[in-house]
């Protein structure tokens, strides 16, 4: 089936662009959609594609490190608030693309705030994964609020991962912040902490311990959920009644690009419908940016989800993301359990 859905995947995606060159990607989103552009990308253009697989928090660190030789040309993928970071950081070149117009109006709202240095390419609510079999075998209810993952029935049953590392985690932090006000969203967490058993690197590890029974309840983007199910796993997803906020996952072209030409050419490509249709063949079901892109029955519907009105501008700002993730290392995270 996987092969199927590949050779549908070249035959849609074909993009008129001679043999030639190579493109430098750092890719946040899961692996398999990573490699599946990776290689239908090579296949219709000739381009060599050299890929690094990194969370949102780890490739914006490696963008910093890098500033001076730039070894990247496109980031593609992750959560927004760390593109929005490298854009103000001046890590990223502004690029205006004549496909913007065929875009969402929030993937446009996201280049404009950014000087259009990124542009948003997918969007996906945050919200809880849960593992059915332990939930029962447990006797623990589905975690419905925010509220209900302080309970003590879930002590070191919740896995999230660290917010210095995962753009998700980030995320979490400040919708609960635009949500409760930034003093009680911290007593939150602190009492989230007793129940958490582990921080994990990456925005998905959570929502895969869930699916292996490492744990029964991930704080994660509900869009991560189906690809889990489609393997057999007894994953559920569900989003808080009380209200959460949702990724603008986004692109850029990196400052300094070796290859800026390559680079403008597969920015335009992974704007495409065909390109964008691509991640539910990967099995990854976020909402495509692109108005004209087909959305796979499997993608959350965002008219159910009650969703906070999620500051993109204030929360992707450099200063912000250090000052909130300082505060959660030093008053939560050196917490004991």
């Amino acid at each position: 089936m996987r092969k199927l859905l590949l050779a549908a995947a070249l035959a849609a995606a074909s993009v008129a662009a001679s043999a030639q060159g190579q493109i430098n990607v750092i890719c946040s989103v899961q692996a398999e959609w990573c490699n599946m552009i990776g290689t239908v990308y090579a296949r219709t253009t000739g381009t060599r594609v050299n890929l690094s697989l990194k969370g949102s928090g780890e490739a914006l660190a490696q963008l910093i490190a890098e500033k001076d030789n730039p070894k990247t040309d496109i980031w593609f993928g992750g959560t927004g608030d760390p593109h929005l970071q490298a854009a103000e950081q001046g890590l990223t070149v502004e690029y205006k693309s004549p496909s913007l117009p065929q875009l969402h109006e929030w993937a446009q709202q996201q280049a404009r705030q950014s000087g259009y240095k990124t542009v948003g390419i997918y969007s996906g609510p945050l919200g809880f994964g849960y593992n059915t079999e332990l939930l029962a075998k447990k006797k623990i209810a589905v975690p419905k609020t925010w509220a209900d993952l302080t309970k003590p029935e879930y002590k070191g049953d919740i896995q999230v991962a660290n917010p210095a590392s995962s753009g998700t985690a980030y995320t979490m932090i400040a919708t609960l912040v635009q949500l409760m006000g930034e003093d009680k969203a911290f007593d939150y967490l602190k009492a989230l902490h007793r129940n958490v058993s582990t921080y994990s690197r990456s925005g998905t590890g959570p929502i895969k311990a869930v699916a292996r029974g490492e744990t029964a309840v991930s704080i994660s983007f509900v869009h991560d959920g189906p690809g889990e199910k489609m393997q057999g796993f007894p994953v559920e997803t569900i989003t808080p009644v009380d209200g959460t906020g949702a990724e603008i996952g986004s692109m850029s072209i990196i400052k300094g690009s070796r290859n800026m030409e390559a680079a403008k050419k597969f920015y335009e490509w992974a704007l495409t419908p065909a390109a964008q249709e691509m991640a539910a063949a990967a099995k990854q079901f976020q909402l495509p940016s692109n108005k004209a892109a087909k959305v796979d029955s499997r993608v959350p519907d965002f008219k159910k989800i009650k969703f906070i009105n999620y500051d993109y501008a204030k929360y992707g700002a450099s200063a912000e993301r250090r000052r909130l993730i300082a505060r959660w290392e030093k008053e939560v995270n050196s917490l004991p359990k």
